[in-house]
C-alpha cells in the first residue's frame, strides 16, 4: 500500500512536466527514471529517503508515494510538487 498517492492536473505538454519533474528531483540529489507513460523517482529530505511512482493518464499526473518519512506529511509533499510542476 502507498504511504500516499495524489494526483496533479496539468494543461502544460506532458514531455515538459517531466522534465521540471526530473530536474526538481535531482536538484535535490535525487534519481528520476521514466517515461511519459510511467517512472520511479527517489530523493532524500530530512536524512530519510522519499520513493515514488507516476503515471501519467491523460492530463493528470498520478504519484503514489511508496515510502516517506513519518515525520513529513503527504500534503507537503504534494504541495511541494504542485508548486514546482505548475
Amino acid at each position: 500500500m502507498s504511504a500516499c498517492n495524489f494526483t496533479i492536473a496539468f494543461t502544460k505538454p506532458v514531455a515538459e512536466i517531466l522534465e521540471k519533474a526530473k530536474q526538481t528531483v535531482e536538484s535535490q540529489s535525487g534519481t528520476f527514471n521514466g517515461d511519459e507513460k510511467e517512472g520511479r523517482f527517489d530523493i532524500t529530505v530530512f536524512g530519510n529517503t522519499v520513493v515514488g511512482t507516476y503515471t501519467i493518464d491523460c492530463n493528470n499526473l498520478n504519484i503514489d508515494i511508496i515510502e516517506k518519512p513519518f515525520m513529513v506529511p503527504c500534503s507537503m509533499i504534494e504541495s511541494f510538487l504542485t508548486g514546482k510542476l505548475n
